[in-house]
């Protein structure tokens, strides 16, 4: 019963993932220059994923929106998934990883990200 409700999940999450794909926010749009200073602070933020996660969705769709380039990590399986459960304490996503020279901050929940991200970048 769980493969078929894990497949349910997968299914519709997937099918939420395109739809949120077609129907993309609007963008920001900075000058070069502001546009360059973004990209240099976005280079040390990464987002560890589940793909069809509606919460995940919901904070690419603000990823997208605020016309940031922040790397995606899925963490369905493999090494990622290993590097967010020993470095951040747990496998939850969205999950943002933001190296501050030696400092690495861990980030959940999809509310306190958007929230983050809203502040440093909207």
């Amino acid at each position: 019963m769980s493969i078929v409700l894990k497949g349910l999940r997968n299914g519709v999450g997937g099918l939420m993932a395109g739809v949120s794909f077609i129907f993309s926010p609007k963008t920001i749009k900075r000058t070069i220059d502001a546009q360059k200073i973004v990209d240099e602070k976005t280079k040390n933020i990464e987002m560890y994923q589940f793909f069809a996660c509606p919460f995940c969705i919901k904070t690419r769709r603000t990823i997208r929106a605020l016309n940031l380039n922040i790397i995606t990590r899925e963490v369905s399986s493999g090494e990622y998934r290993e590097e967010l459960l020993k470095n951040g304490g747990k496998v939850q996503a969205p999950c943002l990883k933001i190296t501050d020279d030696d400092k690495v901050q861990w980030m959940y929940e999809s509310s306190v990200i958007v929230d983050y991200l809203n502040q440093e970048f909207g």
